[in-house]
């Protein structure tokens, strides 16, 4: 398995997409990174020695930071720390995202500004690399002073508390550490606050989120072309003269894939003189809508990036001495970028439903009602467009920005959060829903295609059809929708549809 080093070179998208999976990459320290995390412990052991007053290092926190705490308290300091602010409650959050939030609070650690012992990171990367898997309860954050309910229970695993997972099995810390063949950690000075002072779990989450919104847009183009060749139309609002006018790189994207999607095809050609002045907005619009929902992934695309690299610890600890209390840890950053995509994915599920919409009608469509061999003794996708309908609206709901909430914690002292996490896990939820809502556009768009029997669609949209048909057999007659909707989703959430389209179309993105 690669081991990528932690600390020098920043992660990128396809580290992430690497952390997020079943195998994820062993993780060490960078080498060159080792001679500052060294330094920045000694510039903590230094103050603690000549009996400076730090933040964190020997105070209180929060509310309590003017409460100076004697030597001899100091690594009581710590761990009772950790224990207090293990307040997370509700369902935990998926094993992928907590892994890939352990990653990334290693990877902050590494940086070497956070003032931990080197011991301290070594065995976080030991029991990581082990495969242990801290349970992190998904609720209890406000994102401001770091996620630090949710990163409270990671650490507990590093002492022998709390819960993780292990070999697919839910074991308390000390099992956990017993099965990575480590021992439980001693925290001392700082440490405890190290490894709470964080945006990683917030950012795990949206991240997660992003990694499948990217996989979506594709997805959402293909869905497009499949419904456009069901529903006989026409490819001249794809041409890159319009799309060159407005400028937007999104929209150039999206209207170049929908031709190479189309490419080939003999039914619009066939359908050239049917009368159709305009195809309806959902289709004649996908470049503009699909491509600002691109660009917009793209800017959340660089603020994970960017995120996942930063140093979101208090107070950052430097190798020439000083130790400096700032607000890194504050994700809005992050809050304002998971509500962008939230808005984003969103509308690829509102111009998707739309597209289904406009197969199932036949008074729009000119196809049988509900793509029914036989309706009215049929249903055929009447209620598959229901269901994407309530998604869409549930969509509405969740879209709410949450970065525009604010509640004052910690008596006052954190008066101003950027409920980040709350953000994030609405995104992913969004992105979920999003996903059942182009997969029934495409179980549609199949089904509706299968109507044109002497033309051919476009090679994009044929390897499409190919790729799903095991999971989307003719409709002959009703049967339970669901089965197939739910096979479909996943291989738009697994990348298998794209990697079929993409070896049968040339440039594909």
């Amino acid at each position: 398995m690669p081991i990528r080093n932690l600390g020098e070179t920043p992660l990128d998208l396809g580290d992430l997409t690497a952390l997020l999976g079943s195998r994820s990459p062993q993780l060490a320290l960078d080498p060159e990174a080792a001679p500052r995390v060294a330094a920045s412990r000694r510039t903590v052991e230094a103050s603690v020695a000549d009996g400076q007053v730090r933040y964190g290092v020997n105070t209180g926190f929060g509310k309590l930071a003017q409460t100076v705490v004697p030597p001899d308290k100091l690594q009581a300091l710590q761990v009772n720390l950790v224990r207090s602010h293990a307040c997370g409650v509700g369902v935990p959050l998926p094993l992928p995202v907590s892994r890939l939030a352990f990653a990334l609070r290693l990877t902050n650690l590494c940086r070497g500004y956070s003032g931990v012992r080197p011991e301290l990171i070594e065995h976080g990367l030991a029991v990581f690399n082990a495969g242990v898997v801290p349970e992190l309860p998904a609720q209890g954050s406000v994102g401001a002073s770091g996620d630090l309910a949710p990163l409270a229970h990671m650490a507990l695993v590093l002492i022998g508390e709390g819960w993780a997972w292990h070999d697919g099995e839910r074991k308390d810390g000390a099992a956990a550490l017993k099965a990575a063949g480590r021992p439980p950690i001693t925290l001392h000075s700082k440490e405890g606050l190290a490894l709470l002072n964080g945006t990683q779990v917030s950012t795990a989450i949206l991240a997660d989120a992003l990694v499948l919104a990217r996989r979506l847009s594709t997805c959402a183009d293909i869905a497009c072309a499949l419904t456009l060749e069901a529903h006989k139309g026409t490819t001249s609002a794809f041409d890159p003269r319009i799309h060159a006018l407005r400028g937007h790189a999104g929209q150039q994207t999206v209207a170049a894939n929908l031709l190479a999607l189309l490419a080939g095809s003999g039914i619009g050609p066939g359908h050239k003189d049917c009368g159709r002045v305009q195809d309806p907005y959902s289709l004649r619009c996908a470049p503009q809508v699909h491509g600002a929902s691109r660009d917009v992934i793209g800017f959340v695309t660089g603020t994970v990036e960017t995120e996942i690299h930063a140093v979101t610890d208090n107070p950052l600890v430097f190798a020439e001495g000083d130790i400096l209390s700032g607000g890194n840890f504050h994700a809005q950053p992050i809050a304002l970028a998971a509500d962008a995509l939230k808005t984003a994915t969103a509308e690829l599920a509102s111009i998707s439903e739309r597209r289904t919409e406009l197969l199932v009608n036949p008074d729009l469509s000119g196809l049988p009602a509900f793509l029914a061999r036989d309706s009215g003794v049929q249903s055929g996708l009447m209620i598959a467009q229901v269901t994407a309908a309530a998604l869409v609206s549930e969509n509405k709901v969740l879209a709410h920005p949450a970065s525009v909430d604010s509640i004052p914690t910690s008596a006052g002292k954190e008066d101003h959060v950027s409920m980040a996490t709350a953000a994030a896990r609405q995104c992913r939820a969004i992105v979920d829903n999003a996903t059942y809502v182009i997969a029934i556009e495409l179980v549609a768009g199949i089904h509706g295609l299968a109507f044109e029997t002497g033309l051919k669609p476009g090679r994009g949209v044929a390897a499409a059809v190919a790729a799903l048909r095991d999971v989307v057999p003719p409709l002959e007659d009703d049967r339970v929708m669901s089965t197939e909707i739910e096979a479909v989703a996943a291989r738009v959430r697994d990348g298998t549809l794209v990697a079929a389209v993409a070896g049968a179309v040339d440039s594909l993105r």
